[in-house]
């Protein structure tokens, strides 16, 4: 082989040993260094990292979160329910918004205000969770609202200090309440203002800011604005306690990150056992567990009211009738019959058979309206 030939294959060789090589490499951690001779190590380096973030202070901790947030107003047979909702990310012309279940609940007329220009904004309930107290919003025409920053409540330590931010007692103006982390994991069981239902909520943020009506549904965020729980009792009773609220302040968050699997859940259109994805199926009754009188055991749904010109009407279902079957399903308890319509939709068709207030079995089949969340 010639000189020049000899070059050439040398060259090639080194080409490949540099490519294999660079190839090989495995990035370093900050601070790491390369032995002395190692291969590539020309020099020593190091990975610069930004200090972390400085605190808020409280104007701007204000300043920061209030846009991001809006009021929330739900009209029902009841009264009205007045909350507040987080804007997490827009969607199309739209802006998803995320809240308590019991701000919606029932609601027929459900209206949004922005906190940042008081722009405001139809709501479409895209779906919910009850046994949560969670529900995502759709609000049309306000994708221009600036998104919360999110955190995480994993990092979320005793003692750390924490803000609650919201439409506190239905002012239309937004309060701040500031507070600490005073426990972590804890079970609640909470009541419903507006019709007396109870709920039990598992794993929550405990604070001792002075979270109040209104505030349901908005942001707890930590001292550089991230939202790390959505505020949902303000002196709720402690699971299995029997003694009554304490007077000092002592509020109730859920953990961001639990509410953000039932986001991304709802959103991609995933329903399950208790969550609802999509517009509300009514029925048109409200029942009660009926107990066998003999055994005591639970045997079907009472019907304690039936709505005026609603499906449950129209199939001729009575106050005290005891639904015993609905699509096929035994009904043994009121839970049944809720964990059924929490499946269906407006326009399903359903099969029924209940018990009328002479004994008698009686069947039919009815078409689901649409109604407001439950």
């Amino acid at each position: 082989m010639s000189a020049r030939g000899i070059r050439r294959v040398s060259a090639a060789i080194a080409v490949l040993v540099a490519a294999g090589l660079a190839l090989l490499s495995i990035p370093l951690e900050h601070g790491t260094l390369l032995e002395h001779g190692a291969v590539g190590a020309s020099s020593p380096s190091t990975t610069l990292v930004a200090p972390p973030p400085a605190p808020l202070a409280p104007d701007e901790l204000t300043n920061r979160i209030v846009p991001t947030i809006v009021t929330l107003t739900a009209r029902s047979g009841l009264g009205t329910t007045a909350g507040t909702g987080i804007v997490l990310q827009p969607s199309g012309s739209s802006a998803i918004v995320l809240t308590n279940h019991h701000v919606v609940d029932g609601g027929t007329e459900i209206a949004a205000t922005s906190m940042r220009d008081r722009s405001a904004y139809a709501v479409e309930v895209v779906g919910y969770d009850s046994s949560r107290d969670l529900a995502v919003l759709r609000l049309p025409g306000a994708a221009n609202l600036p998104s919360a920053q999110l955190g995480s409540s994993h990092s979320m330590r005793i003692g750390d200090p924490v803000t609650a931010i919201g439409n506190a007692e239905g002012g239309g103006v937004p309060v701040s309440a500031p507070g600490a982390v005073t426990r972590l994991g804890v079970d609640v069981l909470t009541r419903n203002a507006a019709d007396g239902s109870r709920n039990e909520l598992s794993g929550l943020i405990e604070v001792n800011a002075d979270v109040r009506p209104g505030d349901s549904g908005g942001p707890l965020v930590n001292t550089f604005g991230e939202v790390v729980g959505v505020n949902s009792a303000g002196n709720a009773v402690e699971s299995g306690a029997k003694s009554e609220p304490a007077p000092a302040p002592k509020s109730y968050a859920i953990p961001i990150d639990a509410a953000m699997d039932l986001v991304e859940q709802v959103l991609a259109g995933r329903p399950s056992d208790t969550v609802h994805v999509g517009p509300t199926p009514l029925l048109g009754v409200s029942v009660r567990d009926h107990r066998d009188q003999q055994t005591g055991t639970r045997s079907g749904a009472e019907v304690t009211v039936v709505a005026y010109r609603s499906p449950a009407e129209g199939v001729g279902l009575a106050r005290g009738n005891v639904i015993v079957e609905f699509g096929g399903v035994p009904i043994r308890s009121s839970a049944d019959l809720n964990l059924r319509m929490i499946a269906l939709h407006p326009g399903d068709t359903v099969q029924l058979r209940w018990i009328d207030a002479a004994g008698v079995e009686r069947s039919g089949s009815l078409v689901l309206q649409e109604g407001p969340p439950r």
